[in-house]
């Protein structure tokens, strides 16, 4: 099994990534945990508490030999869409009252897929759209912010 303790600067090895793995936004958030590659490789990821890994990011072993590429692994979520942007902050504002993580755009945020929640959301005059996409929710006022756009 492949250990991964460090996350590289961008291509800073200019090593090309032997594997992929392609993470969920909740297993993103996991800095202690085994996962499987996209080629079929046990790692275990060793990284400091608290590391939220974004797509695109780059994974090395403890020698910095083995790189493993992270991607943002398609999930089922509801796309939020309004017919003026109050309406669509007011959707943030109730989403964030029930402390639900939220990707967050100037045209549409985006959410785990939640049937009661869709009932609200519609009931609420907007438009709730289920799709299978990867999903880039905001990461609190504490963490760095990442732009996926």
């Amino acid at each position: 099994m492949l250990i991964l303790t460090q996350r590289l600067l961008p291509d800073a090895s200019g090593t090309p990534p032997q594997y992929n793995l392609s993470l969920t936004a909740d297993d993103r958030t996991r800095s202690r945990h085994r996962f499987e590659t996209e080629e079929g490789e046990e790692v275990y990821l060793n990284l400091p508490r608290g590391t939220i890994l974004q797509d695109g990011d780059r994974l090395a072993s403890e020698t910095g030999e083995i790189v493993v590429l992270v991607t943002a692994k398609p999930e089922p979520i509801l796309t939020v869409t309004a017919h003026t942007p109050l309406d669509l902050l007011r959707a943030a504002y109730h989403l964030g009252n029930r402390h639900v993580s939220l990707e967050i755009t100037p045209n549409y945020l985006r959410l785990s897929n939640d049937s009661v929640l869709k009932a609200m959301l519609l009931q609420l005059g907007l438009q709730a759209i289920e799709e299978i996409a990867p999903f880039y929710p905001e990461t609190g006022a504490y963490h760095h912010s990442h732009n996926h756009e």
